[in-house]
């Protein structure tokens, strides 16, 4: 039997006992509420303040902006590395069939990014984007990031290469 402490023995059948156990490491689950929570807190420093809230959905909107303009195969690889839960609002309402989208300036980029945070107009949806894009920086590997700009059109690209 694993170790771990013992709550409740069910019967699978008629000769066999499954256990259900626990240890003192954290579950995965809390781990991956910690990856989600350690991103969304550096995104909401990005920017300057604590809205957690507003911070989240800053981070999916460009997410949702950079998956919608990318490839199908590029996008699944940039999910790869996304903490789980971020994976999870990565992937929600994608429509794999419509992607690439196939806008080509950066005001459509900002657009989809300025309706899908609930922001204001298009220089509060260019300080999201450089925020978020630092943050990628830090946990997303240069080879993905390269890969993913390589997908954009040049406004778009010189949009997210653009430091804070």
């Amino acid at each position: 039997m694993a170790s771990g402490v013992r709550f409740r023995s069910v019967q699978a059948s008629p000769n066999e006992e499954i256990a259900v156990t626990t240890s003192a490491q954290p579950s995965i689950l809390q781990q991956s509420v910690e990856q989600a929570r350690h991103w969304i807190d550096e995104t909401a420093a990005q920017l300057g303040h604590d809205d957690k809230r507003a911070a989240y959905r800053a981070l999916k909107a460009v997410l949702h902006a950079l998956r919608d303009r990318s490839t199908v195969a590029e996008s699944a690889q940039l999910a790869s590395q996304l903490p789980e839960l971020i994976r999870g609002a990565f992937y929600e309402n994608w429509r794999p069939a419509g992607t690439p989208e196939h806008y080509r300036d950066a005001a459509a980029f900002l657009d989809r990014v300025r309706d899908g945070a609930g922001l204001a107009g298009e220089t509060e949806a260019s300080f999201v984007v450089s925020a978020v894009m630092t943050v990628l920086r830090q946990h997303v590997s240069r080879g993905e990031l390269e890969d993913v700009l390589a997908t954009m059109p040049t406004p778009v690209r010189n949009l997210l290469e653009t430091d804070k």
